[in-house]
């Protein structure tokens, strides 16, 4: 089964909080993923000298080997500017226990882990905070073109179907109808 996106805002503010208190790190890699809709493997390859005293992260992303930049908004300034006080800007933005960098498979286990501590039954993995950016951004704009362009989508269709739109509106149409 694929990743759903959390659709409730309740949810997503349930898990920041959670986050918040508990792990610093893993807050700052929520907030990010969610306002960002990068893949968590772009994110963990992410240096504090990306993030430092920019307007813009720009990266090369590792599955697709396109250049992606986007703007850094008002509340991942903060986060950002928060978490990489008195850092140096070699290092690694997410760092493991071991002082490595951090991988995939922790970011997984930490995203499960918070979701099922608040409750919420969507399936997650670690691309839940891709899918759950997308039908929030979609839901704000209902601009599949804007989001289409953001993915590196081939049609608004595959957008469409990636944040999981499409059902939802094939849904509401057989609720809506009567005959």
């Amino acid at each position: 089964m694929k990743a759903e996106p959390i659709k409730s805002r309740k949810d997503i503010a349930k898990v920041e909080q959670y986050l918040k208190l508990h792990n610093k790190r893993d807050y700052v890699i929520w907030v990010l993923g969610l306002n960002s809709g990068l893949r968590v493997s772009d994110i963990v390859r992410l240096n504090v000298s990306d993030v430092v005293d920019k307007t813009h992260i720009k990266i090369i992303e590792k599955k697709t080997g396109k250049e992606k930049t986007f703007y850094i908004n008002d509340k991942l300034k903060r986060v950002l500017k928060d978490y990489t006080k008195g850092r140096s800007l070699e290092e690694p933005l997410f760092l493991g226990k071991q002082g490595k960098r951090l991988d995939r498979s922790q970011v997984y286990r930490f995203i499960k882990r918070a979701c099922r501590e608040n409750g919420i039954k969507v399936h997650t993995s670690t691309h839940t905070l891709r899918r759950s950016f997308a039908y929030h951004h979609y839901q704000q704009f209902k601009d599949p073109i804007v989001l289409q362009k953001i993915f590196n989508h081939s049609s608004q269709r595959i957008t469409l179907m990636y944040i999981g739109i499409e059902q939802d509106e094939i849904d509401l149409s057989y609720k809506n109808f009567e005959l």
